[in-house]
């Protein structure tokens, strides 16, 4: 099968734009879309590197060096940390793309010639790269960002009662603001099984969407995020999230 250089630097430049601009929508990145281009552009002449008579070792120092050229183009550079998390996630949305192609050569049982994939003469990559990439990339991104958005709800809380302290993982319910109506306190969803031995409860009434109800609750002190909250009110409820022992208050955070 003859490669042309042409087409193996254009399906090249298809995948790098499509990587760059994926990394600048998940991290938000403010450049220009021209930067982008030209850092897609120093990324396909790269391809050239296969060709030449070099070891896998220099092939990769080439590569990593293209990575960090590409990224600094397109996004510019700030800081290490800045430019290391730019590299981070093109690295990462490669593989996605790449783990899909490889997937596809092994499920259609395409033969590969170096980074192009063909049956029959007929490169599977221009499909690839015009139809599917682009839907990949983007349930990828919406993912991410689902991933990111329900992972800052998430904290880590600690109860102190009688001498003990449960720890648990929390949830952050922006719409729980459960307070005592005669106190002012908001109140923390426990699941009920957690804390066992309680002598005296208090009980507050509420209102959800599923009607009114009345709910046992203690005084506790609660710790996120480092920061304490002396005599919480705690009430203990069935909770069916998985893996989240309690719900906090939004009005404990704010």
């Amino acid at each position: 099968m003859k490669i042309y250089l042409d087409l193996v630097l254009l399906l090249n430049f298809g995948f790098d734009l499509i990587l760059l601009l994926s990394v600048s929508i998940i991290l938000k990145r403010n450049v220009l879309f021209r930067n982008i281009l030209l850092g897609s552009l120093l990324g396909s002449i790269s391809v050239i590197f296969l060709f030449l008579n070099i070891t896998s070792l220099e092939l990769f120092i080439y590569k990593i060096i293209t990575s960090l050229v590409m990224v600094i183009v397109s996004f510019n550079y700030k800081n290490i940390k800045y430019t290391l998390k730019n590299i981070g996630y093109l690295y990462m949305n490669s593989i996605i793309l790449g783990g899909f192609l490889y997937l596809l050569n092994i499920e259609f049982s395409y033969k590969n010639k170096g980074i192009v994939f063909y049956n029959n003469g007929l490169s599977i990559n221009f499909v690839f790269l015009i139809i599917l990439s682009p839907i990949i990339i983007y349930i990828y991104i919406k993912q991410i960002k689902e991933i990111r958005l329900n992972y800052s709800l998430y904290y880590k809380v600690n109860i102190y009662y009688k001498n003990k302290v449960y720890k648990l993982n929390g949830y952050l319910d922006t719409g729980n603001k459960l307070i005592d109506p005669i106190t002012k306190k908001p109140v923390v969803i426990v699941n009920k099984n957690i804390i066992k031995k309680v002598d005296k409860y208090r009980f507050i009434p509420f209102r959800t969407i599923e009607g009114d109800g009345i709910i046992r609750c203690i005084s506790a002190d609660v710790e996120i995020n480092k920061k304490i909250k002396k005599n919480a009110l705690i009430g203990f409820k069935n909770i069916k999230m998985e893996g989240i022992d309690c719900i906090i208050n939004q009005l404990l955070v704010e």
